[in-house]
């Protein structure tokens, strides 16, 4: 689907830094492996997701190799850039053994640099095809195209248990304020505004309001994602779609979209939100969280948890996040636990050139096997877990050092080799009848903190899901989500023009003058259509409209 992109000089080093090279071979394990073979093997693997280097040297990591005989060697795009990566590789000819090209799979289907695994899950897949059953067919390329060129990885089964809402409130504020209740933006101004008069510092520093992570990608998640979720749209990406006539439309240009921008200009202008939102650095933004005087986020916990286990270290778990239902106003309903199903979009493929391909399936099998997803969520038996009464259980030791450590799963491997593998999700079950993974609604519900427990309690409820919507209450999308979708190569330059002038628009927007804002927003969009935005508007309808048919055909 995408075109080669030349390499100029001054990218070199880069290229040079994405060239996986082999590693050296161990010794042979004891245990028999799936394939019948224990020669041990070392693929090279590109995880777009990876930060860097993954050393395969935890026990978890180790145990694989006993059992399998393979071994990986892990790098991730430098800086981030996981589409420029894809097409340096493209553009060198050479390729890792595995590759994990989130959204750029095209790319590599159409330089030929990765191969099709139908074969191979009917010969080979025992576990990939019980693992995805009637679901197999959503690993489709396309109806031009319906091979399968990777197996997917997000989970099969995953019902919502828990949520990190809209946008997250303190503990300490909900408590010093009664536990109010917190539904919409101007319930939630009204906190910060009370809060913050009371309380103008905390440990000693100036309080803040809210603050966002604006100055790099992040800015899809902190910034882009709140302004549909308040009205009610699931995360779609940059898209918002018609749930009746599969239109997509870029959601920028959705009328109701301006309440949340709208809002944090005000909030800039009278001193709520952060000036350094739009500058700061992903540590400069966590050390903030860590010291307690942020108020308000908009983030889900996976990206803030090392600062969230450093409250908790230090003593101020009242200073961790509350998870909210907060809209827009009251004619919006909270999307959070809308369940979009398993979209299949994502996921491994083996490349052209992997030097033993059969054998990189079979492993790609065996992760998706029983005995895999135990040992990748829950670690060593005896170590990390122990059984009684035939059910796994997390020892309360194991468990403060997975709340106060935030170097765990590196250390450990529990959790690490979750992603991106084919995953059963947390709602899977094992041939014992245990949840496949450490979450289940009771360990969810010991596990809360202490000041989570007297949150909800105040609200009368027991999971923060409690507080939201029910699944079965909102429309379940056909499609997906969005954001797995792949434009062609030029509309999807279109959609990266797109976003960096809306990005730029809107923090000219936020930090400009309340009086200025509507004549502002009407630039914005008048811009959208300058660039043509409506073109990939087109394009992407087509795309999930053929991913629905395509869907639809394998029922």
């Amino acid at each position: 689907m995408k075109k080669k992109i030349a390499v100029c000089a001054a990218l070199a080093a880069l290229l040079a830094a994405l060239i996986l090279l082999t590693g050296c071979p161990r010794r042979a394990p004891e245990r028999v492996f799936t394939a019948g073979t224990t020669i041990p093997i070392t693929f090279t693997f590109f995880n777009a997701d990876a930060p860097g280097s993954m050393p395969w040297d935890d026990p978890v990591a180790q145990r694989i190799t006993e059992i399998t005989g393979v071994s990986l060697q892990v790098d991730g795009p430098v800086g981030g850039a996981d589409q420029q990566a894809i097409a340096l590789m493209i553009a060198s000819g050479r390729y890792p053994d595995l590759i994990f090209a989130k959204g750029n799979l095209g790319m590599l289907i159409e330089a030929g640099a990765v191969i099709p695994l139908d074969d191979l899950i009917a010969t080979k897949g025992n576990h990939i095809r019980e693992l995805y059953g009637d679901k197999l067919g959503r690993l489709r390329h396309s109806l031009q195209d319906p091979r399968i060129y990777h197996v997917g990885t997000f989970g099969v089964n995953e019902p919502h248990w828990t949520t990190d809402g809209t946008l997250q409130l303190q503990h300490a504020v909900l408590r010093e304020l009664g536990f109010p209740e917190i539904r919409t933006l101007a319930d939630l101004e009204w906190a910060l505004r009370e809060y913050m008069a009371r309380n103008p510092t905390i440990n000693g520093q100036p309080t803040i309001g809210l603050s966002l992570l604006i100055g790099t990608w992040q800015w899809f998640i902190s910034l882009s994602n709140p302004g549909n979720f308040l009205i009610g749209y699931p995360d779609d990406g940059q898209w918002i779609v018609n749930q009746e006539t599969l239109e997509a439309t870029y959601k920028f240009l959705h009328p109701d979209m301006h309440y949340w921008f709208r809002w944090l200009n005000r909030m800039h202008a009278e001193g709520i939100l952060d000036p350094e939102s739009f500058t700061q650095s992903e540590d400069t933004w966590q050390a903030k969280i860590a010291s307690g005087r942020v108020l308000s986020i908009a983030y889900p916990i996976w990206g803030y948890s090392a600062a969230r286990t450093s409250l908790v270290n230090d003593g101020m778990e009242e200073r961790t996040f509350a998870f909210l239902p907060v809209v827009a106003d009251e004619r919006f309903v909270n999307p959070s636990l809308s369940n979009p199903g398993w979209g299949g979009g994502w996921g491994i493929s083996i490349s052209s050139t992997s030097r033993d391909p059969e054998r990189a399936f079979e492993f790609l099998n065996w992760m998706a096997s029983e005995e895999a997803q135990i040992l990748v969520n829950w670690g060593i038996e005896g170590e990390n877990f122990i059984v009684v009464d035939g059910k796994r259980v997390v020892p309360p030791e194991e468990q403060h050092r997975i709340n106060t450590d935030p170097d765990h799963e590196r250390r450990t491997g529990v959790g690490r080799w979750v992603h991106p593998f084919p995953r059963w999700g947390r709602g899977g079950m094992d041939s014992a009848g245990n949840f496949i993974t450490r979450d289940s609604p009771e360990s969810i519900r010991q596990n809360l903190l202490p000041v989570e427990v007297e949150t909800l309690a105040a609200y009368g409820a027991e999971m923060w899901i409690d507080l939201f919507p029910p699944s079965d209450a909102l429309p379940a999308p056909r499609h997906g989500q969005a954001w797995q979708y792949t434009l062609p190569p030029d509309l999807n330059a279109r959609l990266v023009e797109a976003d960096n002038f809306v990005r730029t628009a809107l923090v000219n927007m936020i930090m400009g003058s309340p009086d200025n804002f509507d004549a502002a927003w009407e630039n914005m969009v008048q811009g959208l259509h300058r660039i043509r935005i409506d073109e990939a508007n087109r394009a992407m309808t087509q795309l999930i409209r053929e991913r629905v048919q395509l869907w639809e055909m394998e029922r």
